[in-house]
């Protein structure tokens, strides 16, 4: 249960920095983030187009990463 729960805050930082670092990003280089992008502010691209695919990802590896810590488990308490 320690292997999930320090997955699981390690996870929660990432998507924390993710999601708080953008407002910080765009007080702190607002040059950088109205760049245009296709047609968009380079801040509205990512909330809009990469923030979803990033959290995606984030879950995918979180579950996947899950249930191998779980398999591990299994398999240590199983009597050979």
């Amino acid at each position: 249960m320690r292997k999930q729960a320090g997955l699981s805050l390690k996870v929660a930082a990432v998507f924390l920095v993710i999601l708080l670092g953008l407002p910080l990003a765009n007080a702190l280089l607002p040059d950088l983030m109205s760049k245009q992008i296709l047609g968009f502010p380079f801040s509205w691209l990512f909330l809009g187009v990469l923030f979803f695919p990033i959290t995606w990802f984030l879950s995918a590896y979180y579950v996947k990463r899950t249930e191998e810590i779980e398999a591990e488990q299994t398999k240590e308490g199983m009597p050979e």
